[in-house]
């Protein structure tokens, strides 16, 4: 959950980017960390473990305004895709505030994005939180993808297999090349933004 930094007079909040090893979610991050100002944009730190090229976090505080004459630092983390390294996904998902999932639009990756979709329910379950109690937002990446001719899942497929039931904001996407980046990252800010508040306001009072 947020963190109350008061010698800083700051509230740190977490966000992950979740979803099939391969879908997305560092380039996400990539091309936040790349484009903004490093006078907003904190230093990426990177996690690197062997056999797997995607196995890692990124750290990336956002500073976005004052909220209960606070700052409001927003950290950003990857968790890693692929089944093997379950562990690391847990620890990363530990206090979280809000999730990005990031679902691969190939077709080929129809049943990696549900399996990843259910595997962050049991994991937030395990932390004793419910999916229905943390800010998400669906992000369907790799849409350009279709252009080159390679099949890809329908938006309305992703919809009826990742939002039936959450119902949530979704957004189509292309991290590598920024559609889509910048208006899922503000809708899961604002959503995990409002969420804190509620949380942490009485704390602050």
């Amino acid at each position: 959950m947020a963190f109350i930094d008061l010698s800083k007079n700051e509230i740190q909040a977490k966000v992950v980017y979740y979803g099939p090893g391969r879908g997305g979610k560092t380039t996400n991050l990539l091309y936040v960390h790349q484009s903004m100002s490093s006078q907003v944009c904190g230093k990426m730190v990177t996690i690197d473990t062997k056999g797997d090229r995607t196995l890692f976090f990124d750290f990336l505080p956002l500073s976005i305004g004052k909220v209960l004459n606070m700052s409001i630092r927003i950290q950003l983390y990857t968790v890693p895709g692929q089944v093997m390294y379950n562990t690391t996904r847990k620890l990363v998902l530990r206090g979280v505030d809000g999730v990005v999932f990031v679902a691969d639009s190939l077709k080929v990756q129809k049943n990696k994005n549900i399996e990843s979709l259910e595997n962050l329910i049991k994991n937030l379950g395990d932390e004793g939180l419910s999916i229905a109690d943390v800010p998400l937002v669906l992000q369907y990446n790799k849409r350009d993808l279709m252009e080159s001719n390679i099949p890809l899942l329908p938006v309305a497929e992703l919809e009826c297999d990742l939002n039936d039931g959450l119902n949530v904001a979704s957004f189509e996407a292309s991290a590598a090349n920024g559609t889509g980046v910048y208006e899922t990252l503000r809708e899961i800010s604002k959503r995990t933004i409002k969420n804190v508040i509620q949380k942490v306001g009485g704390q602050i009072a």
